[in-house]
């Protein structure tokens, strides 16, 4: 790894040059934390378990034509994925009312939602990832009102495949976050799931209890 140039470092990955022009190849982490970076610690073999299952379920949601950014694992810490524009949003779905959303709105935690609600946050740590609105998203460039829409429709496949995907080992996905990109593929682009999908990114509770 010292050998390859790094192109960008986050709180759980990596992004270094790929082996191709527009790949890159995404190094999982150890680190957890929380509360943008206010709570930090390392937890042996994090990382690991979080490439197999971003990759387990990107290989799915491939297989079903909702676009992503991954090609393949590498190893047990690495994965080769497609170079995209990141979106700056963190796209939140929610099926059940737990955290923020119960103490913003009063409801009781664990009702479960009329129907899914997404939620978009501009990711900017210095600012606690603000939530904002369709019209901050389009008014400062951040997004067209056709990628929102893309960036929806998207959210809203993979929280179909998700939920029956977790349901189906006894587990309820409560709300989950996912990342989207601009991916450009000659003189086209399209919005493609990017970052990762796994237990750091979704909220998830047991059935039984």
């Amino acid at each position: 790894m010292k050998n390859r140039r790094r192109i960008y470092e986050g709180k759980a990955k990596i992004l270094y040059e790929g082996p191709e022009p527009g790949t890159l190849i995404q190094f999982f982490k150890d680190d957890a934390t929380a509360f943008n970076k206010k709570k930090h610690e390392v937890v042996d073999g994090k990382g690991v378990l979080n490439n197999r299952i971003s990759e387990h379920i990107f290989n799915h949601l491939n297989r079903m034509g909702i676009p992503t950014h991954f090609i393949r694992r590498l190893n047990m810490r690495e994965q080769l994925i497609k170079e995209v524009e990141i979106i700056p949003l963190e796209v939140v779905v929610r099926n059940v009312a737990a955290g923020s959303l119960s103490k913003r709105l009063g409801i009781e935690e664990g009702t479960v939602l009329p129907r899914s609600i997404i939620e978009f946050y501009y990711k900017a740590d210095a600012l606690d990832d603000p939530m904002v609105s369709e019209e901050h998203i389009t008014a400062f460039g951040w997004a067209s009102p056709q990628e929102i829409d893309d960036i929806m429709a998207l959210a809203i496949r993979v929280n179909d495949f998700l939920s029956g995907l977790f349901l189906g080992v006894g587990i309820q996905l409560v709300d989950f976050k996912i990342e989207c990109g601009r991916l450009f593929e000659g003189d086209m682009m399209r919005i493609v799931v990017a970052d990762e999908i796994s237990p750091d990114s979704c909220r998830l509770w047991d059935v039984a209890t």
